[in-house]
């Protein structure tokens, strides 16, 4: 497969939503929930302190990107979307995989996400990229489980927060 990792700018604000919403209208239809928190705004992830990713397509289109939240000084995958059309490509590993590289070059010494437990393209998928289940650790951790229960993610099923070591 090729295509291109490279850090997402400005020009990609309206894209990296339409992507993520590409990505959660599957994953939507996978858990049967009707009433789901709408897909990031690009230009919003852009501003964060982090990163962003951006993989593109042989044909230079972006087809899906990663988003890395520097939460009190760690490293968390907030957001990981490949668009359906593009999928089980490897994109989304390879998104990980540029992720992880560059957690380690900015000094993180690990990287923490929160995902479902059972969705196969999400922590057994997650765990084929070393990452392990773990316990919330941070108060941003925390507040991240706070955060779903208060728009009652666990009622499309377990809940699970897995980190990697770098």
């Amino acid at each position: 497969m090729s295509g291109t990792i490279r850090a997402a700018v400005s020009a990609d604000a309206e894209v990296l939503h339409a992507i993520e919403a590409h990505a959660d209208a599957l994953l939507i239809d996978t858990l049967g929930a009707p009433e789901w928190p709408p897909a990031g705004d690009g230009a919003e992830r852009l501003g964060t302190p982090g990163f962003v990713l951006v993989v593109e397509d042989p044909a230079d289109s972006p087809v899906g990107f990663v988003h890395v939240l520097d939460a009190d000084g760690h490293a968390h995958l907030e957001q990981l979307s490949v668009l359906p059309s593009s999928g089980r490509q490897g994109y989304g590993r390879r998104l990980v995989v540029a992720a992880l590289d560059e957690a380690r070059e900015r000094g993180y010494t690990r990287m923490s996400l929160r995902t479902y437990a059972e969705v196969p393209w999400n922590a057994p998928f997650y765990a084929s990229c070393g990452f392990l289940e773990s316990i919330p650790e941070t108060q941003f951790q925390r507040g991240l489980v706070d955060t779903e229960a208060t728009l009652s993610l666990d009622r499309y099923g377990r809940r699970v927060q897995m980190t990697v070591e770098l």
